[in-house]
């Protein structure tokens, strides 16, 4: 029988993966100086720099990757046991270990639905994550566009833009106001109160 790697959680919860060595933030505003020869004012924000240094997006990440390395360990502890029983299975057919065909075949079909269970919680744990995952994305959406509506009430840019990967092939500095929205995200964020069963076992270590 198929062996079920888990691979698919992992990758959601390597999508916002968090960096705490990130630089330190500039307290200072960054300056209004987006200002093209046509008169129209443009900046951007860089996606990988607000995805390690907004704290939200560092504590749901590690929410995520919890939520991941849970799910592997459950799914890599269910399918080493299927197959330790498919190997036993086996075992006992080339030893003529059952008293009948009518016994191995109904270990057999036990076995084929442990398989068809371990197959329904992988797709299951992955809804889940994707779920999740989609919720964090919407939340850093909306947290994302509040907080530039009223950030943009003094500043007037006519165009901010999102800078992920080459998506912006170049861009001068004085259109980045990246480390200013990340300031100011930073100051607006609440984290939600821990647990007190969490709190406690953070004490313990």
């Amino acid at each position: 029988m198929k062996k079920y790697i888990f691979s698919a959680l992992a990758i959601a919860a390597m999508m916002v993966s968090c960096n705490n060595a990130g630089p330190k933030m500039d307290e200072q505003p960054a300056t209004a100086a987006g200002n093209s020869a046509s008169g129209v004012k443009i900046a951007y924000v860089e996606v990988d720099s607000l995805m390690t240094q907004y704290d939200f997006a560092k504590d749901y990440s590690v929410t995520l990757q919890k939520k991941s390395n849970n799910a592997r360990n459950t799914l890599t502890q269910k399918g080493n046991a299927l197959q330790a029983a498919v190997n036993n299975f086996q075992q006992k057919i080339n030893n003529n270990g059952f008293q009948s065909r009518e016994q191995a075949a109904g270990v057999q079909a036990a076995l084929e639905r442990q398989q068809r269970d371990l197959q329904e919680l992988q797709a299951r744990l992955e809804g889940e994550l994707a779920s999740e995952t989609a919720k964090f994305n919407e939340a850093l959406r909306d947290s994302l566009q509040n907080f530039l509506k009223d950030y943009n009430k003094d500043k007037n840019y006519d165009l901010i833009l999102s800078k992920a990967g080459d998506n912006i092939l170049l861009g001068g500095k004085k259109f980045d106001i990246t480390q200013d929205v990340i300031n100011g995200l930073n100051k607006r964020y609440k984290p939600a109160a821990k647990p007190a069963a969490e709190e406690k076992k953070e004490e313990k270590k």
